[in-house]
């Protein structure tokens, strides 16, 4: 074969492509999983090399390694996160459920950079892996990537949805539109009411999500092949934590339990869950808005969402939601996620759990797809909607919801005929109510005042 090199591992010689950094594990991978031709997540990746970085230093601190043996592993991996290090990864999720392929292909990557700065062999077995089994360092680097993703990508996005919407809110608070429920007319509530809802449910997400961090960063490295830890020094898993922790500036720490944390998933699984629950709220929101701005003439009209494109090939002028449906796609693909992640949760069999890989990839797809959902929801629809106060009086003025205000003073009964007339003839619930009751106008005006109705029993 041309433009190749003969590589050997412990099951003989196979051809590598000539310029390959990595070696004969990770060409048999490639030959073995020609499946999706998805490569593991470049968070995932970083976050790997991140670890054998964080290892080597350990080592040396513990004299596993020589010093120069680890500066150049460090070198190795730094330049990698220089580059575009992705192309040197071209392993499958759909892979060996431990993910053994992707710890191998970082391994010989950096093996092969390493070698090259020392100027004499570092193996990717005895050196760059040094203490470490695919079982403890593939499970440690979903948790490191997660956590990452959250601390870096879905958390302050989820804080700038928050700020947006809550300065919306106060911009919009004047403004008083029909409740709805079951998508029928019912009392009034100020759209600050309404935003100010959003708001709450992501500030409980932002909270739940804060409450698995601890969780999350704590890490199974150093359980080795089964958790009991073999041939790793006794010291390498505080290490460990203690150095990765300083190339993140995240604070990781070893687990208590390193036997729960290679044979089960249930961190990424709670934290995929949660992540469903912010998809919820999400759909929730995008839907709120599609209705809301729905029309402009024949739907509600409420708000007007800014225009970002033409919304049909065929009908001119037409401009549809298109952030709040984007949105509602994220949400459904999270969810779908999740269900990946449940399941392969549950093939946590005796010492390990073997759909490592896909638990990676739908985990961090997840956040990824959150986080950049929740930016464009916030500064393409939320900050940008302009509120359409005429149709908002309008609905308002001929709704005989509003009669519900008048059940102490009349009764439910006489209130339920009342709006049965406004319903059926098409009139201000205000004038019937007059005709049917011994109010007077101005008493029935500060009764079934909007604003007034909007406070509830405050």
């Amino acid at each position: 074969m041309s433009n190749t090199r003969i590589e050997r591992d412990s099951m003989g010689e196979l051809h590598v492509p000539e310029q390959a950094l990595y070696g004969a594990q990770t060409q048999r991978a490639v030959d073995n999983f020609p499946i999706s031709h998805q490569r593991m997540p470049a968070q995932f990746i970083r976050a790997l090399i991140l670890a054998k970085a964080a290892a080597a230093k350990a080592n040396v601190e513990l004299k596993q390694l020589s010093e120069s043996q680890g500066k150049a592993i460090v070198d190795a991996a730094q330049g990698l996160l220089e580059g575009d290090f992705m192309q040197h990864f071209p392993v499958d999720i759909f892979q060996t459920g431990s993910g053994t392929s992707s710890n191998m292909n970082a391994n010989e990557v950096i093996a092969t950079l390493a070698s090259r700065l020392l100027g004499e062999p570092v193996n990717p077995n005895d050196h760059v892996n040094c203490g470490q089994s695919s079982n403890d360092i593939i499970p440690t680097t979903i948790h490191v990537s997660a956590a990452l993703g959250l601390h870096e990508q879905l958390l302050p996005a989820l804080v700038h949805l928050v700020q947006v919407i809550e300065r919306k809110a106060v911009e919009v608070h004047p403004f008083i539109k029909t409740g709805r429920t079951h998508l029928m007319d019912a009392m009034p509530v100020r759209m600050s009411q309404v935003l100010e809802g959003w708001a709450q449910q992501l500030k409980a997400n932002i909270g739940h999500l804060q409450d698995l961090l601890p969780s999350l960063q704590s890490l199974a490295q150093g359980g080795t092949a089964v958790g009991t830890g073999i041939n790793a020094h006794p010291q390498f898993a505080a290490g460990f934590s203690r150095q990765l922790s300083s190339l993140t500036q995240v604070q990781f720490t070893p687990g208590k339990n390193l036997f729960a944390l290679i044979g089960s998933q249930d961190t990424a699984v709670a934290v995929s869950g949660q992540l469903k629950a912010i998809a919820v709220t999400l759909m929730k929101i995008a839907n709120d808005l599609r209705w809301m701005n729905s029309g402009p003439l024949a739907g509600l009209g409420e708000i007007e969402l800014e225009g970002l494109q033409p919304g049909s090939s065929i009908m001119p002028g037409k401009v549809n939601p298109v952030i709040p449906e984007a949105t509602a796609m994220v949400a459904a693909q999270v969810i779908g996620n999740d269900t990946t992640v449940t399941v392969a949760g549950q093939s946590g069999n005796f010492e390990l759990n073997v759909m490592l890989p896909i638990i990676a990839q739908n985990l961090l797809s997840s956040i990824e797809l959150l986080a950049n959902s929740s930016r464009l929801l916030a500064d393409k629809a939320i900050a940008s909607f302009k509120v359409n106060e005429p149709k908002l009086k309008e609905a308002l003025s001929r709704n005989p919801i509003l009669v519900t205000a008048l059940n102490p003073i009349i009764g439910y009964q006489k209130a339920a005929e009342i709006a049965k007339t406004a319903y059926k003839q098409g009139l201000p619930v205000i004038d019937v109510a007059l005709e049917h009751t011994d109010l007077s106008r101005s008493q029935l005006e500060i009764l079934l005042d909007p604003e007034k109705l909007t406070a509830g029993g405050v």
